[in-house]
């Protein structure tokens, strides 16, 4: 049996995000964040989106801002990157 690593996602009155168990940050701007976590890709939309505090060892990540949204896949950052540019041509 494979052993799952810790991932964690607390939002705090939808002002403030604290993730564990970030891989990879693949781009991020005001309006949308896409991570790699342990458990698949994560896309975190809203707006005025600030990465406040970033832990690369610990694969920590704070976000604050206006969040509407948070959405699991199990598409990687880079895939999921590539149909969005597709679709948007």
């Amino acid at each position: 049996m494979d052993e799952q690593k810790l991932h964690q996602l607390t939002i705090f009155a939808r002002e403030r995000m604290e993730i564990n168990g970030v891989t990879n940050v693949g781009s991020f701007n005001r309006e949308e964040v896409l991570l790699e976590t342990e458990q698949g890709g994560l896309v975190i939309r809203g707006s005025d989106l600030h990465l406040r505090q970033l832990h690369v060892e610990k694969g920590k990540l704070m976000i604050n801002g206006k969040i509407d949204s948070v959405k699991y896949s199990d598409e990687t950052v880079d895939k999921t990157r590539r149909v969005w540019s597709k679709l948007f041509k």
